[in-house]
């Protein structure tokens, strides 16, 4: 009997340990505002359930996240219903402008044939690959702003589109809509550089506390619930 009382209360002192290591380990997982994130002062309207992540085609770390870890975080989300897009940032590097079109018009495309940015039959995702791996990987500059023909030439080339087909694109009503929503890429860009993470039109993610896949998809959806 005694040994019976004690062995129910050493299983009940081992149940009350790990209760109280799971509380902590969740509080120490909980987002702080300050230090994992920020209120954006100009919340971005109808993006309750979405991340958007604002990027460059010449930010080594915009490359260094879309091959290894945007990707699994975005699968990881969609799961919970949380819908990914992508913001370019038009006024960082030589051919920004340029390539903001491009891409705009791509996703475009890729919509029509309801394939998604990370599909490897993505028109925009092929043309991002390129850029990032000819600026980082090959140093290809496209005559540092003084040739756009050779660097639209890049990203064409790796779409599978003609120049003409880019131009009807272009033109489209989700095209130019798109542009204009990301002249507001700018102002987030400004707060801590790219990429930019934002959950809920709300909430800036502080990329130097990111540091692991899971431990971002968490954030985000805890960011997501509030």
């Amino acid at each position: 009997m005694k040994h019976s009382m004690m062995k129910r209360g050493f299983l009940a002192l081992a149940l009350a340990m790990v209760l109280v290591l799971t509380f902590s380990l969740s509080a120490q997982a909980a987002a702080k505002e300050g230090e994992d994130y920020m209120v954006l002062a100009k919340p971005i309207p109808n993006m309750d359930k979405t991340v958007i992540k604002v990027f460059s085609y010449d930010c080594p770390f915009c490359y260094k996240y879309d091959k290894s870890v945007t990707p699994e975080v975005v699968k990881i989300i969609q799961k919970d219903g949380i819908k990914y897009t992508v913001w370019h940032l038009k006024t960082k590097g030589k051919y920004g402008p340029q390539a903001s079109e491009l891409f705009a018009a791509l996703i475009t495309k890729d919509e029509k044939a309801k394939v998604g940015l990370f599909d490897d039959k993505s028109s925009f995702k092929k043309a991002k690959m390129a850029y990032y791996n000819a600026y980082h990987d090959k140093k290809e500059r496209w005559g540092d702003g003084k040739d756009p023909a050779a660097f639209m030439k890049t990203g064409l080339d790796a779409a599978g589109i003609s120049d003409a087909e880019f131009q009807k694109l272009l033109k489209e009503p989700a095209t130019q809509a798109r542009l204009k929503q990301w002249e507001g890429a700018r102002e987030i860009a400004g707060i801590q550089g790219v990429p930019a993470f934002v959950v809920k039109g709300k909430y800036l993610i502080y990329t130097k506390s990111i540091k692991s896949i899971n431990g971002m998809a968490a954030t985000i959806k805890e960011l997501m619930a509030k």
